[in-house]
């Protein structure tokens, strides 16, 4: 599948760093942790992470639906990879719709271009605007800033050097969103249990004790949050797709290969690659319709693309396996891996049963 967004000449560069500095990593990102920082910050001086940025702020000017290409080529080669991909690209889309100026002006442009690599810890936030669980993070204020503390038991792209942008619930009302830069008084990593993949996603367990957080550095305050988390969430979200669309791709082409030699077999299996790739184009399309309207898009065509992603990426990776019979069932073969990175899709924020709850209540709001 080619790009359609993305201009050809940046779509073949960044297609060249992948297959040069990234696919040759990807068993060592996923069995050994190696976190891929050199390729991030080269992608990201390549415009990988910064499609949906305007030109003003140092991007690319090509819209979302570039920015979800951009991820889901990560994702053909490493789906973990392309999980940091979206975690870069989506720090950097919080700060181009903040409404508060110095966030956006000190961290945007090193974000968007690699320079400053960051992590998105509003996993726990999203649920709990959700209602699926309490807020972690509780700050109070001091003078302009804020005093924060609590912790999250993950938060992926971080390490020495890496900012982290989190939300919290305030004492005396609402909520705010801020960046934690690195060598904030009070930020505490710790490692975090082994996952069964992501292993080299850069995940620790992120704790804030009574953090200060001055001003400038607060993305949105109360008054303003249910506005802006509003206006963050489409592209949150569609961003997503992206890691799944990769890690689907890349197992179409597995099938594929194991077709050259065991189509006489494969053939009794379900999900064949024609039916999953006419799937997967479908989602395509609608993912591009809703990218180009972003925030205009109806939320529970979003909730409910995302949620066809995450069905369709484990079913492809579940084939993909199956084709590759008992090779894929060796922990070095790519099948094995982009099942468990398929798994990741369906259960990171919003997970799949989130997202089910959501299309749900708006599906009920609807019929009312």
């Amino acid at each position: 599948m080619t790009t359609a967004r993305l201009s050809a000449a940046q779509g073949e560069s960044l297609e060249a760093l992948i297959r040069e500095a990234l696919a040759p990593q990807a068993q060592a990102i996923d069995q050994d942790g190696l976190y891929p920082r050199e390729f991030l910050q080269a992608y990201g001086r390549l415009g990988g992470f910064s499609a949906a940025i305007p030109r003003a702020h140092g991007g690319q000017g090509q819209g979302l639906a570039a920015q979800i290409e951009s991820i889901a080529l990560v994702g053909r080669a490493c789906g973990s990879t392309a999980f940091l991909a979206w975690c870069q690209s989506a720090c950097a889309w919080y700060l181009l719709h903040s409404p508060a100026e110095g966030p956006r002006e000190r961290y945007l442009r090193p974000i968007a271009g690699g320079e400053l690599l960051a992590g998105t810890g509003m996993s726990n936030a999203v649920k709990h605007l959700a209602g699926i669980e309490r807020i972690n993070l509780r700050g109070r204020r001091d003078g302009d800033g804020y005093r924060v503390s609590g912790s999250l038991p993950w938060v992926s792209n971080i390490g020495e050097g890496h900012l982290v942008i989190v939300a919290a619930a305030v004492e005396d009302g609402g909520y705010i969103m801020f960046a934690v830069p690195p060598g904030t008084d009070g930020l505490i990593l710790h490692d975090c249990p082994d996952f069964a993949g992501l292993a080299g996603s850069g995940t620790y367990n992120v704790r804030l004790k009574d953090a200060f957080i001055p001003a400038h550095d607060v993305i949105a305050r109360p008054e303003q949050f249910q506005a802006y988390i509003k206006r963050i969430k489409p592209g949150f979200v569609l961003t997503q797709i992206g890691i799944g669309q990769g890690i689907a791709e890349a197992s179409l082409q597995t099938i594929r290969d194991s077709n050259n030699t065991h189509a006489h077999v494969n053939v009794f299996l379900d999900d064949q690659a024609d039916t999953l790739e006419a799937e997967l184009r479908g989602l395509q399309d609608a993912t591009g319709v809703l990218a180009d309207q972003d925030d205009a898009a109806r939320p529970l065509d979003i909730l409910r693309a995302r949620a066809q992603a995450s069905e369709l990426t484990l079913r492809a990776t579940q084939s993909a396996a199956l084709h590759a019979g008992a090779k894929g069932y060796l922990m070095r073969h790519p099948a094995q891996r982009r099942l468990r990175e398929a798994l990741f899709v369906a259960i990171v924020t919003p997970a799949l049963k989130h997202l089910r709850k959501e299309i749900h209540a708006l599906e009920e709001q609807q019929a009312a």
